[in-house]
């Protein structure tokens, strides 16, 4: 069995403008990992991630396996905020079909299998209600569970999602973590997120993340 991690990172460092935001991280990610990542605001949980996903710069090391790199294999990315403009008129199955391996592509054009992908994904998320209708008229929850569809369309290797609890009301949240519970049984998953006793109740490890990254909760000391 391959026992190499899809990530790893050593001594990794990230700073702005000369500022340090992390220092010294190492953290492995396996595959079927459930890492959830904790930590105040302005800590670096967000810079984390996006170091991971090479957004910003960093010193140290940041290794990503193969097969991270293919079409069937990518990272998919849930961020804080989304920065798709409401006014701009597109629809939520479009917005879904912008996270397949070739980039985003208009409906007419996207073959039976990838619509059926699509409807599989909104019903998953209990949005099935929601197909063909424009971004601009979605509450902040729903268009959170349009943004986890793209994530997952091209069947990532890696989910990474920043406080993907964010917008949505108390009975999806429950629904969404049991999701996540399933996916991860065939992906590895990281989640940032405020929440620590819920994070903790569904994660596989759960890391503290204030510029500098522990194990949480702390190995209490002889």
């Amino acid at each position: 069995m391959n026992n190499t991690p899809l990530v790893s990172l050593r001594h990794v460092g990230v700073s702005y403008d000369g500022k340090p935001a992390l220092t010294d991280i190492d953290l492995e990610i396996r595959a079927n990992d459930f890492i959830g990542i904790v930590g105040p605001n302005g800590g670096g949980k967000t810079t984390l991630v996006k170091a991971i996903l090479g957004l910003v710069p960093h010193t140290g090391e940041i290794r990503l396996d193969d097969s991270l790199r293919t079409a069937a294999g990518r990272i998919g990315y849930l961020p804080q905020q989304n920065n798709i403009d409401p006014a701009f008129p597109i629809l939520t199955e479009e917005v879904i079909a912008s996270g397949l391996q070739s980039g985003r592509r208009l409906m007419g054009r996207i073959r039976p299998e990838e619509r059926r992908r699509i409807a599989e994904l909104m019903e998953t998320a209990g949005i099935t209600r929601l197909r063909g209708q424009a971004v601009g008229t979605l509450s902040g929850g729903e268009m959170q569970r349009v943004l986890l569809c793209r994530a997952l369309i091209s069947d990532p290797a890696l989910l990474i999602l920043d406080e993907p609890s964010n917008f949505v009301d108390p009975r999806f949240e429950h629904e969404l973590y049991e999701l996540l519970r399933r996916l991860s049984r065939r992906m590895a998953i990281v989640m940032v997120s405020h929440n620590r006793s819920i994070t903790a109740d569904y994660a596989d490890r759960l890391y503290y993340v204030d510029h500098t990254i522990s194990p949480y909760p702390p190995t209490p000391r002889p």
